[in-house]
């Protein structure tokens, strides 16, 4: 289930055409972090407002492993929702689509995209079901967001993800000066290196992310869910979900859904390890 962790050269990066990809979401830096060190993938980390945070891919591994970048981004945020108590959401470009994938908790995940010429493909319930579970506007925000799923001859891809961009800034979405969805991975991942406020995340071995994630997990109000019965049921429950999930990607050659499942696997098998060695303490 690994991925090359490496960075992609800048000329290699320069190359890339016009794919790219944010994942964004609905919680500060330090939330995010534990949870973006499973990825195993190299990436810089900002504030993008006072609750959100935006993630920067290092590397390009849409272009290398045969799998779409929609897949892959689709892939990582599933896997940096699963368990957390924040939606995570995928911004993801390239030079003939560009669309969006929303993850939360176990929920099942959600999505659009627009052709590049702005013509829309997916179905406005999509949108409706994306407001409600970021607690965006029922009436306002919503209406904003059919909007983007009319014809409209002079609203591009790009214009549609910037319309999106606008909606979210209304729930305290800043994105950080620079990271536009539409930019070039090589362009975005230059603008997020020069922010004073970056982190740069990296896989730590599994000793120090696991246990940065729970640490970080017992603080929040997931913190009970980490011993006891409930902690066993939501370990089984993983379990359960992650082996289809994780052969369903190993018969579709997707490495997003692989990485997702494999999460779900080992955070239920690391949540009943940790629920036995406390209960010896």
């Amino acid at each position: 289930m690994s991925h090359d962790t490496s960075a992609a050269s800048d000329s290699e990066l320069a190359h890339a055409g016009a794919a790219g990809a944010l994942l964004l979401c609905r919680a500060v830096p330090d939330a995010v972090a534990p949870g973006a060190q499973l990825l195993r993938e190299r990436m810089l980390l900002a504030h993008a407002g006072p609750e959100w945070s935006v993630l920067v891919p290092e590397g390009t591994p849409w272009l290398h492993g045969g799998e779409p970048v929609d897949r892959v981004l689709g892939g990582w945020a599933a896997a940096l929702a699963v368990g957390a108590p924040w939606p995570a959401l995928a911004l993801w470009w390239d030079d003939d689509r560009s669309g969006y994938t929303l993850a939360s908790g176990f929920r099942r995940t959600v999505g659009y995209e627009w052709l590049a010429n702005g013509t829309p493909l997916g179905q406005d319930e999509a949108m409706r079901t994306f407001a409600a579970r970021l607690g965006l506007d029922p009436v306002l925000d919503v209406q904003s967001l059919v909007e983007l799923t009319r014809t409209d001859t002079d609203a591009d891809a790009r214009a549609r993800m910037l319309g999106l961009i606008t909606v979210l800034t209304r729930a305290g979405l800043t994105l950080p000066a620079g990271l536009v969805p539409g930019e070039p991975a090589h362009r975005l991942r230059e603008v997020a290196r020069s922010r004073p406020d970056v982190q740069h995340i990296e896989w730590p071995g599994w000793r120090d992310a696991v246990r940065d994630e729970f640490d970080v997990v017992a603080g929040t109000r997931l913190g009970p869910w980490l011993r006891g019965p409930n902690a066993r049921a939501l370990s089984a429950a993983q379990l359960a979900t992650g082996l289809p999930l994780a052969l369903w990607g190993v018969r579709h050659r997707s490495a997003g859904w692989v990485v997702a499942g494999s999460l779900l696997l080992i955070n239920g098998a690391l949540g009943l390890a940790y629920d036995r060695m406390a209960a010896r303490d």
